[in-house]
């Protein structure tokens, strides 16, 4: 890494996830949403801090080990009950995760971090207090930073449904790349083609908006209405976890090794090929694919993402 690599900041929850293992005795593995896409853009060897709240405890300190084991540097507030938010997993047969959230978010303000890249996402773009923080540093780096979001909405939160959406709706006018799943969208907008949504979505201010759909693959939807498909990449789930979260770190790595960041985002971003944005994409599914492949969120390394790619890790560099 050197001095004129890309700063790229991330900003949300960081927690416990609390996973039955193979005997279905529980187990404490860090995670959260932002956090996993931290460690994943630390993974492929970029210049990531994240803003978030840790308590005081052992989960916390579990918690900051983890990302800094994957170069992630901790910008870390204390919560307000002293301890470490938690998420109770559950999965399904097929290795889908479900959520019960033990969780604050009273994040007073965003620090002045001067990043070329800015992404927010999840729980802490609509939890008060701290959404209100969350959604003034998109508005303060609007304009001078690539803002990616990726909304993945969680029901078991906000089960009212219309402060989330208007906050989303608000924060995908603010944003040049927006990353959602089709079940993220259904729950936002149900009844609604997801689409037909994301092209709503893309006319509204974001350069490109990615529907990603498990194992079917992704559809990008760019400013001007064009819609790409990547199809899905086969592989044996091992469990769902972090999928969503790596697919975010590895579009937002694949479009900064184009030049996509900083002040000139947004006309970069517009100005790709379509085989460009067809390519980022198709590489965000296969770092999502090995994510699934192995328990847990473990989302690749540079080397991993490359051998898979069938490239060497300094091409895939900028």
């Amino acid at each position: 890494m050197t001095d004129a690599q890309p700063r790229i900041l991330v900003v949300g929850e960081a927690l416990i996830d609390v996973v039955p293992d193979a005997g279905g005795t529980p187990r404490d593995l860090p995670g959260g949403s932002p956090a996993n896409v931290a460690i994943t853009l630390g993974r492929l060897q970029r210049d990531v801090r994240l803003v978030t709240l840790l308590g005081d405890d052992a989960r916390g300190e579990l918690v900051r080990t983890w990302l800094e084991a994957s170069n992630v540097t901790v910008l870390a507030q204390p919560t307000g009950s002293g301890r470490t938010s938690s998420a109770e997993v559950t999965l399904d047969d097929s290795g889908a995760a479900s959520y019960v959230f033990d969780l604050d978010w009273d994040l007073p303000a965003v620090p002045e971090e001067s990043c070329d890249v800015l992404h927010v996402g999840s729980i802490a773009t609509v939890l008060d207090p701290g959404a209100d923080a969350v959604l003034d540093a998109v508005r303060a780096h609007r304009g001078r930073a690539l803002v990616s979001l990726d909304p993945n909405a969680r029901p078991a939160i906000t089960p009212d449904r219309t402060g989330p959406v208007a906050r989303v709706e608000e924060l995908v006018a603010l944003s040049d790349l927006v990353k959602v799943s089709d079940e993220d969208l259904d729950w936002l907008h149900p009844g609604h083609d997801p689409v037909t949504t994301a092209t709503r979505w893309a006319a509204a201010g974001p350069g490109l908006v990615v529907v990603t759909r498990g194992g079917e693959g992704a559809v990008a939807v760019r400013h001007d209405g064009t819609t790409l498909e990547v199809p899905g990449v086969p592989v044996r789930v091992a469990d769902t976890v972090g999928a969503g979260d790596t697919f975010s770190g590895v579009l937002v790595d694949a479009f900064i090794a184009l030049g996509v960041h900083g002040a000139d985002a947004a006309g970069a971003l517009r100005a790709l090929s379509d085989r460009d944005v067809l390519g980022v994409v198709t590489t965000a599914a296969i770092g999502a694919a090995i994510n699934v492949s192995r328990p847990g969120a473990d989302p690749p390394s540079r080397a991993e993402l490359s051998a898979a790619l069938g490239t060497t890790p300094e091409a895939d560099e900028e």
